[in-house]
């Protein structure tokens, strides 16, 4: 399931083409090279009707990861689930500054924990949050699918866009992902399990999680600092 489809309802797509959405002038002021920010050098321009219903979409796609993770520690407390939940937050606020820069509204405005406006992302999550209380092992694997959709989700939102912002926070958001699968994925087996892909191919998922941990800018790794290491042990 590619859960960016959903997002481009009619109405949504009406509303943001007949006014074009102009981009605030002088961005966050934050570095292209920080994990989190957005990408000040590049010129600011404007946003089409599936940039802009992109955007609004992934800042609740965020949330949906940060709640989940913040539920998860709440039932098997574990540092890793609070590591990558403010990773989440920091991806979440990464994808606000965009929203702020190109004017447009904030679907997480009111930011309660396990309510979004999109009914596909709040089913989604209401299923995940009911596989994680299972078990940690099924909370683990639950998170490990929300990685793989990010995962796509980025790509796909990185292809569909030329500016050159865009592509450098979904750039970032992609490799936190991929580092945040890699945790998981050491983790489970960590733990006696397997894993299994459960929404990319298995080729892919193995290339990632068979590959060391990426670094980047500040949150360009996920959030991670604290001795979380990529790949199969």
């Amino acid at each position: 399931m590619n859960l960016t489809r959903p997002l481009l309802t009619s109405a949504l797509l009406a509303a943001l083409a007949v006014t074009p959405v102009f981009a605030a002038k002088g961005g966050s002021g934050n570095g292209a090279g920080n994990g989190t920010g957005t990408c000040a050098t590049c010129m600011t321009g404007t946003v089409d009707a599936t940039e802009a219903a992109t955007l609004t979409f992934m800042r609740e796609e965020e949330k949906l990861a940060r709640d989940f993770y913040s539920a998860a520690n709440a039932l098997w407390p574990t540092p890793l689930f609070v590591n990558i939940a403010a990773a989440e937050q920091q991806h979440m606020d990464a994808i606000a500054r965009m929203l702020t820069k190109y004017s447009l509204p904030d679907p997480v405005a009111t930011d309660v924990p396990g309510q979004f406006s999109d009914q596909t992302i709040q089913t989604l999550y209401a299923d995940l949050t009911a596989r994680a209380q299972t078990s940690q092992m099924d909370a683990l694997q639950a998170g490990a699918f929300i990685e793989e959709v990010d995962i796509e989700d980025n790509q796909n939102a990185i292809d569909a866009t030329d500016n050159l912002d865009l592509k450098t926070v979904y750039g970032n958001l992609l490799r936190g992902s991929r580092n945040h699968l890699r945790a998981l994925v050491r983790e489970i087996e960590r733990q006696g399990g397997e894993y299994t892909a459960q929404h990319l191919d298995q080729a892919t998922v193995d290339v990632i999680v068979d590959s060391p941990m990426e670094r980047g800018g500040r949150g360009g790794d996920g959030g991670y600092g604290n001795g979380i290491n990529g790949g199969r042990g």
